[in-house]
């Protein structure tokens, strides 16, 4: 681990410490981080109170990291706004006859009730940024994905997403290439 990374994981152990404190010392804050459903809320509770420890591990505070410094020309797969409430904003990264790689930012994003996605390519993704829950026809239980995991999608294979992070949101890189016809 570079120092770098040392400290910023020490810093966010001591902010966590410090939220966990007042909220033994506040009964109205164990309160409010009891009512929290998720980690999104007690991430929003924490920063209500001063206390930031939502970034991930690796993740630049705004302002830093290679988007900062990209300059004219310069791209950053993990670095742009937030896209609305609930969207989603899709970039084509590459594009050849043989596949298409894209990049793909959801905010809150979910599938439309009783909608699947029946695709006639195969998509491999791989989570950039944060985290989402997908649900597999063919499957009683949701997947959970958290950054840095990765999946492939048969084509064909009904799928739909449950859930994206909010903001900053979760960035998907996301590989479609055709299926072979069927015989």
């Amino acid at each position: 681990m570079a120092e770098a990374q040392l400290q910023q994981f020490l810093e966010k152990v001591r902010q966590l410490n410090a939220f966990v404190a007042l909220s033994e010392a506040d009964p109205g804050l164990r309160q409010a981080l009891r009512d929290c459903g998720d980690h999104h809320q007690v991430v929003a509770l924490a920063r209500s109170r001063g206390f930031e420890i939502g970034r991930r591990w690796g993740e630049a505070p705004p302002g830093e990291g290679p988007a900062a410094d990209a300059g004219e020309g310069g791209a950053s797969l993990v670095r742009s706004p937030c896209p609305a409430d609930g969207e989603e904003v899709t970039t084509v990264l590459l594009q050849t006859p043989q596949l298409r790689l894209e990049r793909i930012h959801s905010c809150n994003a979910r599938s439309p009730e009783g909608f699947w996605y029946d695709q006639s390519e195969h998509e491999w993704v791989l989570l950039l940024q944060g985290s989402a829950r997908l649900q597999f026809a063919d499957e009683a239980e949701p997947r959970a994905l958290a950054c840095g995991e990765a999946l492939l999608i048969s084509a064909g294979r009904w799928h739909r997403l449950l859930a994206s992070d909010p903001p900053p949101g979760t960035i998907w890189l996301a590989l479609f290439w055709p299926a072979p016809p069927a015989h």
